[in-house]
Order: structure tokens, then sequence, then C-alpha cells
């Protein structure tokens, strides 16, 4: 039974997401959010919520006397936290080592010492990327090469090499001490609370906003996009039926390329879909992204419910469109932040 679990990062977008999925279909559970409320981790997320289940504390997970204190009275361990932003990473990695990669040992040292189960939540990005394809779903026929459990690790930012180190420590610790985790690898989210840095929040608060929307190069960069409550679901099931030490890979066979999903936001808000400017690429930008989730699907039976992207697109939407006071504070900032940096 897991009545008592922490959410490592639950103030922000994936992990409030999954705090608010565990508090309404999870009644007998009690959540901690442990979160540093960074920029990118927001009180807001979690309003409303019952008090009386869901306990924020502000802190720092690699804060070893904090993490032991909090962990020794915990079922389990649900670890979001991280720095993600690749643009952010690229400018000053040295956040991304200490909290990805010092934070993540710090968790899975205190689960250790007190037996508590550890579900790691990880990116696809750790894989590098895939040949660009022509044939998309919609494109053509032809499935094309995903990544699988077995992928071989080749990450290209300091943000991926940072997750991809978190990995590896976690599954050394399920080897050489027992750690009884698991490690989920998600493609792309998308949903409510996204930071406003992220691609799609910040093309919808662009055009609310009346700039015009950026695309990184040509934009025929593609992603795998699956909804965030999506993934709460894949997270929770993993956490309580998975295999100790195995990896599953969460993906709602969402490829589309950026260009393509940024037209679908112009159409969807009333614009004609070339109303953007090119900015220069992303160094190292991977080319693509796309999960083979059937060892989910197949061992622990988890199906995606968002199985339509441009209904989830439309429902995002009409998140920011009715939560403008959410974002309006910081959009400013963000965009003079990539003014700076040409994009």
């Amino acid at each position: 039974m897991m009545k008592n679990i922490i959410v490592t990062g639950g103030a922000g977008f994936i992990g409030s997401n999954f705090v608010h999925y565990v508090v309404n279909n999870h009644p007998e559970v009690n959540i901690t959010v442990l979160d540093k409320l960074t920029y990118a981790g927001n009180r807001a997320n979690l309003a409303g919520l019952p008090a009386d289940r869901v306990n924020l504390v502000v802190g720092d997970i690699a804060d070893a006397e904090l993490v032991d204190k909090l962990v020794k009275n915990a079922d389990a361990v649900v670890h979001y936290a991280a720095e993600s932003h690749n643009d952010n990473s690229l400018i000053d990695p040295s956040p991304f080592i200490q909290t990805n990669i010092i934070g993540t040992y710090t968790l899975i040292e205190a689960c250790r010492k007190y037996g508590v189960r550890f579900h790691h939540v990880s990116t696809d990005e750790v894989y590098g990327d895939l040949p660009l394809r022509e044939d998309l779903p919609g494109h053509g026929e032809g499935e094309g090469e995903k990544f699988t459990p077995e992928s071989r690790y080749q990450p290209s930012s300091p943000y991926s090499s940072s997750k991809a180190s978190s990995d590896l420590l976690v599954r050394a610790w399920v080897r050489s001490f027992g750690l009884k985790a698991t490690i989920s690898n998600c493609s792309n989210n998308y949903g409510p609370y996204q930071h406003i840095e992220k691609f799609i929040p910040r093309q919808i608060t662009n055009i609310l906003s009346g700039i015009k929307p950026k695309l990184y190069g040509t934009g025929k960069n593609v992603r795998d996009w699956i909804h965030t409550n999506d993934h709460s679901r894949a997270v929770w099931t993993i956490l309580t039926k998975g295999k100790i030490g195995e990896t599953y890979l969460i993906g709602a066979d969402g490829e589309k390329n950026n260009k393509e999903v940024l037209e679908l936001i112009l159409q969807e808000m009333g614009q004609s879909k070339d109303a953007y400017e090119m900015v220069k690429d992303r160094p190292g930008h991977d080319l693509r992204y796309a999960i083979d989730s059937s060892k989910l699907r197949s061992e622990l039976g988890w199906e995606p419910k968002f199985t339509n992207f441009e209904d989830g697109l439309r429902d995002t939407i009409n998140w920011y469109k009715d939560n403008k006071s959410w974002w309006k504070d910081e959009k400013a900032e963000v965009e003079a932040k990539y003014t700076a940096n040409g994009h």
C-alpha cells in the first residue's frame, strides 16, 4: 500500500499534474511535495488541493538532512524534480549537474537507507536523436526507428547528459545495493501548468500577447507528444505494478514536427498558419524523438487516453486563455531572455 508518498518537483509542470492525478484518483494517498520553487515551480500549481492530503515542503533535493527526514516516513518517492530546459543548460550547465545528478544521488541514498520504493522520472532525450523521416503518421506509411528500453544512451546537451547520468546512478544502486527502483523515460509532455519557456506554451502565449511565434531552424525537428495526464497515469501504473529494476518508456504515438505543431496552434487560434518568424536553430538540436511504449502497454496494461493530438492541443490552448494571470507577469522576462540569445 502506498499511503504516504513524496513527489519531488511536485510544484512544477509534470509533477503538479501527477499530484492532481493522485489526489483525484487515489483518495487513500497522502502526498508530500518537495520542491525548491525555482522559476519552474509555482505554488499556484497546487492551489485548491486538500491541505490534509498535500503538504508542500520548500527545499532542495540535494539537502541530505532534509531528504533523510522526509524519506524515513515515506512509502515511496516519485522523483520528478529536475532542471529541464535545454536552452538554459547550454547557457549554464552547473544547476543541471547539481540538481539532476547530486540531487538524484541524495534521494537514492536515503531510499536505500530506509528501504523506500523509488521511481525515477526521466526523458527520452538520454537516447540522443533519431534520423528524420518524411513518413510521419499522416505523411505516408511506415513506422521508422523508435527508442526502446534497450536503446543506447547518446545524450546531446548538458541537460540530457545529466539525466542520463541520473538514470545510470539509479540502475547501479538497484544492482549494487538492492534499491527498490524503476525508471521511466517519457516523450515530450504538453498540457496545463507548463512553463511558458517551453515550445507549445511559448507559442500560445506569444499569440495571446500579440507577439509573432518563433520557429527554430527549418521546423522539421520531430517530437513525440503525450498529454501530461496520460503520463501521470503511466507513472502511477509503473509505481504500483512495475517490476523492480526495469525501465519503461512512456509515449502515445504523437510524432509531429515543430512546424506542424506551430501551424496547428496558429490555425486553432484563428491566425494564418504562416504567421510566424524563423529564428536561428539551437546548437545540437536533436532531430527526432520517437517512443516505443509497447513494453508498458503489454506488461502493465497502460494505454493513452488522449489519442487525438488536436483535441489535447485545443484543451491546452483554452487553459492558457483562461489562466492568463498564471503566466502574464513572467511573459516579458521570458521573451527578453530568448531575444538575448537570438531565439
